[in-house]
């Protein structure tokens, strides 16, 4: 039993409320049958758990809201684990309270009508009362019920009573039905039938809806929580251009862990406008020490296709090993059925070798197919790569050899007038700062300076001009190549019509 009254949520039991003495044991049984219980005691035994009546309810027993009145002794409800027959209908017992008395209502007529409950609703309409029904006795049926904040009584023989809590609504709907009498006067105006209702009112509903915009806030607040915690980490900030952070990010240009990075911030800076006369030296030598990271990715290219190279020829290797041992065995089957080993053999064991025979063709077949395809992709690519026998390949070679000195010196002509462009820059600036009309000793080291300069580029200049000649001296000889490679192809046409 009490197993049972802990699946309604523990409710606890008020014995000064209701007590019945049963004298009849056959009756008792039936009353225990009927609720779905076995008789435990009886005399003083309560017949029903205070769920049933009323008094002393436990606040944890909450119910959701859109459902329909809660008898707690239907099925579902938790009381008993196994539920009653449907054919047996649900006993409610007499309610007695110190100012009238609730007798219940017939078992065999169906339950009461109630209208569909309103979101968030604490308060019952309550018709049906007695003529002669105070408020306060009206508090004393439905105190026990739970906490009362207001009782609106009208003169009509109904009211309207709000409670503290939203589960306490269910447990007053249980009454509806009961006959109510005041004392033990039998006087019409003494007594009623009551009918307790949803009642929908404007305070009900205005907390319900700021209870909803709480939880839709803090599902929110919680989702948005979830969402910063499930995001991946924000980039590093890249920091504004300094003299002293491009001296940084120079040498990590230089360092192939951190290049990856360096050059990030090398683009951002250029997008962001950070390149002037001023700065535009230390941005072309980063730029020098991007353009040199392509020799280091073309050497580790390099290295790659060496191992996958070698990775082919060690499969190529492994794959002539696995064919010389397939055509042993194929051997050893095609001497098993010659006839000297053959007719010794079984059925079962010549069908057996006859199988292993065929399967073991077809795996040597593939793998000789196999192995021939990468010799034909060898020797067409040792045929593309050969030119010890043509003479017009070797001639290609060298042309494409000086083509790219030429392009080497073209890129070193550029670089070197790049840097006397930067040079001029900085006279110009020299030379609008020094127009002043006195002179002060900052104006002599600014002439200092400007003379160093000006010697510097007239050696630039110089070495200019010794690049311009070697690479008129590179064109000419590979004007000269050329000739020769027509002349030989002349000749090659000439001894190919002889042969």
């Amino acid at each position: 039993f009490s197993t049972a009254a802990d699946g309604l949520g523990s409710i606890a039991i008020d014995t000064t409320q209701l007590n019945m003495s049963v004298t009849d044991p056959t009756a008792w049984a039936t009353a225990m049958n009927n609720l779905g219980m076995v008789p435990v005691g009886l005399a003083g035994q309560q017949l029903v758990t205070d769920s049933i009546c009323v008094p002393g309810f436990d606040p944890s027993l909450s119910m959701m809201t859109g459902i329909t009145p809660i008898n707690p002794m239907i099925p579902g409800m938790g009381l008993v684990p196994p539920p009653p027959p449907t054919d047996v209908p649900v006993v409610k017992e007499i309610i007695h309270c110190k100012s009238c008395t609730l007798f219940p209502p017939n078992p065999n007529l169906p339950p009461p009508s109630t209208r569909e409950r309103p979101p968030g609703c604490k308060t019952v309409f309550v018709g049906g009362l007695p003529e002669n029904a105070t408020e306060e006795i009206i508090q004393e049926v439905f105190e026990q019920c739970g906490d009362i904040t207001a009782i609106r009584k009208s003169k009509k023989n109904f009211c309207h009573i709000r409670f503290a809590e939203e589960f306490m609504v269910d447990k007053a709907i249980y009454l509806s039905g009961y006959r109510m009498r005041l004392g033990s006067s039998t006087d019409k105006k003494d007594s009623g039938r009551l009918h307790v209702d949803f009642a929908q009112a404007r305070d009900d509903f205005y907390e319900w809806e700021c209870k909803q915009r709480m939880l839709a806030r803090e599902e929110r607040h919680r989702r948005k929580m979830e969402e910063d915690r499930l995001r991946p980490p924000s980039p590093p900030a890249i920091m504004h251009y300094s003299e002293h952070e491009a001296a940084l990010l120079a040498e990590k240009l230089k360092d192939d862990s951190k290049f990856s990075e360096a050059i990030t911030v090398l683009l951002t800076w250029i997008e962001r406008g950070e390149v002037n006369r001023r700065s535009a030296n230390q941005f072309y030598s980063m730029v020098q020490s991007a353009n040199s990271h392509v020799r280091r990715l073309m050497n580790e290219k390099a290295a790659h296709e060496q191992e996958m190279e070698q990775a082919k020829e060690s499969f190529k290797n492994a794959l002539t090993g696995i064919l010389t041992q397939f055509e042993q065995i194929v051997a050893v089957f095609n001497a098993s059925t010659r006839q000297k080993a053959w007719d010794h053999f079984s059925k079962a064991q010549r069908k057996n070798i006859d199988i292993w025979r065929k399967h073991s063709e077809e795996l040597r077949n593939a793998h000789s197919e196999q192995l021939m395809g990468i010799r034909r992709e060898e020797e067409m690519e040792m045929s593309d790569d050969d030119s010890g026998d043509n003479p017009t390949k070797k001639l290609r070679a060298d042309d494409s050899a000086l083509a790219a000195q030429a392009y080497a010196l073209k890129e070193e002509n550029d670089s070197l007038r790049w840097q006397l462009d930067a040079y001029r820059n900085e006279v110009e600036l020299l030379k609008q700062e020094k127009g002043q009309l006195f002179r002060t000793e900052e104006s002599l080291t600014k002439d200092q300076q400007l003379q160093f300069l000006q010697q510097t580029m007239q050696g630039m200049q110089q070495q200019l001009l010794s690049i311009q000649e070697e690479l008129n001296n590179k064109k000419s000889e590979l004007e000269q190549a050329k000739e020769e490679q027509t002349h030989t192809q002349a000749m090659l046409k000439v001894l190919q019509e002889q042969v």
